[in-house]
């Protein structure tokens, strides 16, 4: 039996998440959780609400087993981009492109 949450249009870049997501792809939860508590990036910080709302979505809805919990799958997609411009040097302007991102976790049970 598998559980999943997904947290949308998440203001960090795919390619800044995806090293964190790295980190703690397949791991058991609470050594999950660890890892990202003690990783000093911003992606931590949000795939860590992620994995939270994944674990309470297993023990509310399906009634999983806590310690039994691990992480099938984790990926980061790339969501919408806000485009914006910044003035420069002779009447010029360049584009600034703030990407999105879009976190799915999925746990499995042991």
């Amino acid at each position: 039996m598998e559980v999943r949450a997904v947290s949308k249009y998440v203001r960090i870049s795919p390619r800044k998440a995806r090293l964190v997501a790295d980190l703690v792809r397949s791991k058991n939860v609470g050594q999950a959780l660890t890892i990202l508590k003690f990783t000093p990036k911003k992606g931590a910080r949000l795939l860590s609400k992620t994995l939270r709302s994944a674990m309470a979505n297993a023990e509310n809805t399906k009634s999983m087993d806590m310690e039994g919990l691990y992480i099938k799958a984790i990926y980061v997609n790339e969501g919408p981009r806000l485009k914006r411009w910044r003035p420069r040097a002779m009447g010029r302007a360049t584009r600034i492109v703030k990407r999105t991102s879009h976190i799915t976790v999925v746990l499995g049970e042991k």
